[in-house]
């Protein structure tokens, strides 16, 4: 049996899928920008990681496919790749010889500033639509929540 949908809930989907359409934007945005620099979506996405680590952080394999949401052996084949391409260079861990530690190579730098430039400026003009759309998601999810408690308090009881 199909319930009948409130208006805040309906509001609240109107809202998600208004998010999803700009947050898809800005990927398709950055797809198409990392083609154009001659670079694979996720191996600018694995550049990014590595290179914007933080101080206390290792870029080693496990570090990456965690922050890619990737298997390890996925992105053991991502780095051999940028290896290939001259992108990220792999090295030994001092401290754990069995650790291997990814650092970004002059190329992959130039190729990364390149993309982060162009991504800060569409985040600019992208940004506020993402953050309205994002907003409005806060303000009608709590309407939401008000809205199905006050129903179920108002339903009589069944016996």
């Amino acid at each position: 049996m199909h319930r009948p949908t409130s208006n805040a809930h309906e509001k609240l989907l109107r809202r998600l899928a208004e998010f999803r359409f700009q947050l898809r934007r800005f990927l398709l945005y950055s797809e198409r920008a990392a083609a154009h620099a001659g670079v694979q979506p996720q191996q600018h996405q694995l550049l990014l990681q590595i290179a914007g680590k933080p101080s206390d952080a290792l870029a080693t394999i496990a570090y990456a496919a965690e922050r890619l949401g990737l298997q390890h052996h996925s992105v053991v084949e991502l780095v051999d790749r940028s290896v290939r391409e001259r992108l990220i260079e792999r090295g030994e861990d001092p401290a754990d010889a069995r650790r291997v530690i990814l650092t970004v190579t002059k190329k992959g730098r130039r190729v990364l500033d390149e993309l982060s430039t162009d991504h800060a400026t569409e985040l600019s003009e992208m940004g506020p639509r993402l953050a309205q759309a994002l907003h409005g998601i806060g303000t009608t999810k709590q309407k939401t929540r008000r809205t199905t408690a006050r129903k179920r308090t108002e339903r009589p009881k069944q016996q």
